[in-house]
C-alpha cells in the first residue's frame, strides 16, 4: 500500500521514477525540437532569413542561423543531457521570439508549440538535466 501511495501522491523528486520521468521529458522534447523543427531550418534558407529580417533583427542571416542551430543542436544537447542549462537559455529565447514576435498576431494554436518548448526549456534551466545525463556524468568525473 505504501508503494501505491508513494507512486500516486509523492511530491519528492529524489526517486528513480522522477529521474526516469526527467529523462523521458528531455529526450522526447529534445528530439522533437531538433528533428521536427530545427533540422528543416538548416541550412537557413533565403525565405527564413528574410522572415527573420521582417521581425526587425539587424543581422537576419546571423539570427536565422542562431535560431536554427538553437533548435537543432540545442534539441540534440537537451536529449543527451549535455550543456543542458546553456542550451535551455538559447532555446527559451528562440521559442519566446517564435511565440511572441513571429506568431504575435496568430491565434494561440500557432504559438502553443513554441510556448511549450519554452516552458520545458525553462524547467530544464532551473532543474538541470537530472541523474541520467551527460551533464551528471561530467560533473561527477570533475568532482
Amino acid at each position: 500500500m505504501n508503494k501505491i501511495k508513494q507512486f500516486f501522491f509523492s511530491t519528492t523528486e529524489d526517486s528513480p521514477m522522477a529521474d526516469l520521468g526527467l529523462l523521458i521529458l528531455r529526450v522526447g522534447a529534445g528530439l522533437s525540437l531538433a528533428f521536427g523543427h530545427g533540422l528543416g531550418k538548416i541550412p537557413a534558407t533565403e525565405g527564413f532569413i528574410e522572415g527573420v529580417g521582417k521581425m526587425g533583427f539587424a543581422m537576419p542571416a546571423l539570427f536565422a542561423w542562431a535560431a536554427a542551430l538553437s533548435e537543432f543542436l540545442g534539441g540534440i544537447f537537451i536529449a543527451l543531457g549535455f550543456a543542458t542549462k546553456p542550451s535551455s537559455v538559447l532555446i527559451t529565447i528562440t521559442m519566446l521570439v517564435a511565440a511572441f514576435i513571429r506568431h504575435a498576431e496568430d491565434p494561440f494554436g500557432r504559438k502553443e508549440k513554441a510556448i511549450l518548448f519554452a516552458l520545458i526549456a525553462i524547467y530544464l534551466l532551473l532543474k538541470g538535466a537530472g541523474k541520467y545525463s551527460l551533464d551528471e556524468l561530467i560533473y561527477n568525473r570533475m568532482m
